[in-house]
């Protein structure tokens, strides 16, 4: 029976550590609303780990991913299809931009910063985006 406990212990303590290399990666909805703002990730700006993985919500319909621009190196995907999860482990780092293509001209846009690397932030700022993610971005990499 002390075999059985100690075995037991040993098994919590090993998926404890296992969920725990897991806790980083993290989950952004696609919305339609949220509180006052309208068309929106749920995050506008996601930080992670090289390696973490981020993954994409559409709680309302109508919404995709698509990155527009990220670290020198990066291939970009493919953008995604609409109403579809979308998961993405981030590798390199660097500060990645995407939008929702539908609803990019609205403000439906984001940014990944990973491994606390900002160095291609001056490269983000010069991506042509129109409407109001324009200014939206602008705010996002001040505040950066």
């Amino acid at each position: 029976m002390k075999n059985f406990y100690l075995i037991l212990i040993t098994m919590c303590f090993m998926g404890g550590m296992f969920l725990s290399a897991n806790a980083a990666d993290m989950s952004i909805d696609m919305l339609n609303k949220q509180g006052k703002e309208k068309m929106l990730y749920s995050v506008n700006v996601a930080e992670v780990d090289v390696g973490d993985t981020i993954t994409w919500q559409p709680k309302d319909k109508g919404h995709n991913v698509q990155f527009i621009a990220g670290p020198d190196g990066w291939k970009l995907p493919k953008k995604s299809k609409m109403n579809a999860v979308v998961e993405i482990t981030f590798d390199t780092p660097g500060m990645y931009l995407y939008q929702c293509t539908p609803h990019a001209t609205m403000g439906m846009i984001g940014v990944v910063i990973v491994g606390g690397d900002v160095s291609n932030k001056d490269a983000i700022a010069k991506v042509k985006i129109r409407g109001k993610s324009k200014k939206k971005l602008k705010k996002i990499l001040k505040d950066i």
